[in-house]
């Protein structure tokens, strides 16, 4: 069994340039090209309220999750994806999670996130942790491509 870790991506990090773009280069092969953050992922990333978690398996990004607060009550999950050879063995849960508990460090109420509805892995994850369907938004990725808004809120204490 391979051994991975959960890595938060530092913005100082000397390795910066080359794991932002092993990053996009998964980015375009997971997303389609009108999906893709590929073109303003630096840009993205070097916002304050954002942060980039990524899993490494020797030295190789096999998953990553961005999430930002924009706002000083919220919080959302801008993406989440996982190369396909390393689906359903927990990387994509473990993002979510340490996600979710980068969020709660502030003091934020409800973290958000958009999600295909015919994404059922997907789906089953967000519920799994915890986030309820808010609303169905037409035509949110193309003309024929809704999206579920979904959120987690927090407990006040």
């Amino acid at each position: 069994m391979e051994r991975w870790t959960v890595v938060d991506l530092q913005r100082n990090s000397t390795n910066w340039g080359t794991l932002v773009e092993e990053i996009v280069k998964l980015e375009k092969k997971i997303f389609p090209k009108h999906e893709s953050l590929a073109r303003y992922f630096d840009e993205e990333l070097k916002k304050r309220n954002s942060g980039l978690l990524y899993v490494d398996i020797d030295g190789e990004v096999t998953g990553y999750v961005i999430y930002s607060w924009p706002s000083s009550l919220s919080a959302s999950i801008t993406k989440l994806a996982v190369k396909e050879s390393h689906r359903r063995q927990g990387h994509g849960q473990a993002l979510l999670k340490a996600a979710i508990e980068k969020c709660r460090s502030r003091p934020i109420q409800r973290i958000s996130l958009h999600v295909d509805p015919l994404r059922s892995p997907a789906m089953g994850l967000y519920k799994k942790l915890g986030f309820q369907v808010d609303s169905l938004i037409k035509s949110y990725y193309s003309s024929d491509r809704d999206a579920y808004r979904m959120y987690l809120d927090f407990d006040e204490n």
